[in-house]
């Protein structure tokens, strides 16, 4: 197994990508400790770690408290992954003229302060034994993306943090990589689709057709599944990656970020 005796810590846990993730690693060796804000939701993915036969401990906590992040990860006897999920709160389909600045800014500073603090807290306790790999992902909107509010320049953040932190934490024997997702299936509810964008609100052809439109703009014609996102986050985790980082690995199935 890719991860078999790692501790990992995933931040977002209970939510669907956050899950799928916790339950693979479990899967692959890993001891997982389930961070997120909304208890309920961190234990059924618990139990369904447990029930498998796997190792997991939840901790509900906010991943923009520094302290209380600081304070969790002195709490482990060893951290070896850390993965930052949190969600950030995105706004789409506003034209950025009409888009209120706390629902620009919301993403930017929700997204750069989690990913940075809890990196930040890993990354101290992984360096004391010379290993340790920290993940985090985002939507590789950077490169210019209409109508995605603040996503953009959050992502552009998350993206120099990611290779800065690379490059600093390199020579200690950490490594720090980044995964690109976006337009994943199993996550489009119409729910959520209308919690970030309201004009989303989709009855059942419509949604089939966005995702296939989605489908049709990626080089392999095809969307990504949550088992391949985390089926690659295990990968990206493990020391089979070698010397993989400060970099981020596109799993939205081609689509080139614009």
């Amino acid at each position: 197994m890719l991860l078999t005796d790692k501790t990992a810590i995933i931040y977002g846990a209970g939510g669907s990508i956050g899950g799928a993730v916790a339950r693979t690693f479990a899967q692959e060796g890993a001891r997982v400790h389930l961070v997120g804000r909304t208890g309920e939701t961190l234990d059924v993915v618990a139990k369904d770690i447990t029930a498998a036969g796997g190792h997991a401990e939840t901790t509900v906590l906010d991943a923009l408290d520094e302290a209380a992040v600081e304070a969790h990860v002195a709490s482990l006897d060893a951290v070896d992954i850390s993965f930052n999920l949190v969600t950030r709160g995105d706004v789409q389909g506003v034209p950025l003229v009409d888009l209120p600045v706390e629902d620009f800014v919301r993403p930017v500073e929700t997204g750069i302060r989690a990913t940075f603090t809890t990196a930040r807290a890993a990354a101290r306790r992984m360096a004391e034994a010379g290993s340790g790999a920290v993940l985090t992902l985002n939507s590789g909107s950077a490169h210019g993306s209409p109508m995605m509010g603040g996503t953009g320049p959050a992502d552009a953040a998350i993206d120099t943090l990611v290779r800065n932190l690379a490059a600093e934490l390199g020579p200690r024997g950490l490594r720090v990589v980044g995964l690109w997702a976006a337009g994943v299936p199993e996550t489009l509810t119409r729910e959520k689709l209308i919690a970030v964008d309201p004009r989303m609100d989709l009855d059942e052809t419509a949604l089939q057709g966005l995702l296939a439109n989605l489908a049709g703009m990626r080089m392999t014609r095809r969307n990504p599944t949550l088992a391949e996102i985390a089926a690659t986050a295990a990968f990206l985790a493990s020391d089979r990656a070698g010397g993989i980082t400060g970099t981020f690995v596109n799993v939205t199935g081609g689509m080139v970020p614009h």
